[in-house]
């Protein structure tokens, strides 16, 4: 065999191994793991391992979560089934010579109150989420006093809106603060069936600044028709009743979600 013959193959053999080596490249196997060099890429026995730990881990968190939370709403529960209980004989308390037919929908955050006053339909709205009222003045007379019951810094009073209409649909609505000992007139407004709710639209003058003798006229106008600071002590334990249970409610069905 010539020289040249034994050139030409250890060249031929050098540059296929180099070609396999640039196709090829170097992998070392440790275990189930296997690095790829100079592909920064790991293989899929070492990737799916973490990934399913990841899953579990978040799974266990998830469900120690959720328990934590209806143990507590439960926990929750029972303080507001024992403290706030409803008052089953509350409507036995209605005071003589109320005239509305209080209307009491679950789930919803006010109580509606109705009556017919000749030709005239009347609705209350009464607002159940804000029975109570801070009097500043109060409060700081009661912590001048170390003898004076801390009740006497909260006051009594009930939001709500008072709707008169006649047949046309035409209605006179007073915004109004109940007090027990008077009512307070925050707003008047006249609404047409087909008005406009825009924000332009004129609602009238501020009540405060209409002559004191309409503005006591108007005062007269509501208490005839039944709107009196006499009810206010009934309504006040009425709201906050109803606050109770819609609360209670509230809580269980939030625990029966969290259970799903």
């Amino acid at each position: 065999m010539s020289l040249t013959t034994v050139f030409r193959r250890a060249s031929s053999r050098v540059a296929t191994l180099a070609f396999r080596s640039v196709r090829s490249p170097l992998t070392v196997r440790s275990g189930s793991e296997r690095l790829i060099l100079g592909s920064q890429q790991l293989s899929r026995a070492s990737a799916f391992p973490f990934s399913r730990f990841h899953s579990t881990e978040s799974a266990v968190t998830k469900t120690t979560a959720d328990q934590n939370l209806v143990s507590v709403l439960e926990s929750e529960i029972d303080c507001a089934v024992k403290e706030e209980a409803p008052d089953q004989n509350l409507m036995e308390d209605v005071p003589q010579g109320f005239p509305f037919k209080i209307i009491d929908t679950p789930g919803e955050r006010t109580v509606l109150l109705q009556r017919n006053f000749e030709d005239e339909t009347i609705q209350v709205e009464v607002d159940s989420s804000a029975p109570y009222d801070d009097d500043e003045q109060e409060q700081e007379q009661a912590e001048g006093n170390d003898d004076e019951d801390e009740e006497h810094s909260v006051k009594i009073r009930i939001p709500m809106v008072v709707s008169v209409s006649k047949g046309d649909g035409v209605c006179l609505e007073f915004g109004v603060s109940a007090y027990p000992d008077e009512i307070v007139i925050d707003s008047l407004s006249i609404k047409h069936p087909q008005g406009s709710d825009s924000e332009l639209a004129y609602d009238g003058p501020d009540f405060d600044d209409l002559d004191e003798n309409l503005q006591k006229a108007f005062h007269r106008f509501l208490e005839i028709r039944g709107i009196k600071p006499s009810f206010t002590d009934f309504l006040a334990d009425y709201v906050a009743n109803k606050d109770s249970r819609e609360y209670l409610q509230w809580l269980k069905d939030v625990k029966s979600f969290v259970e799903k």
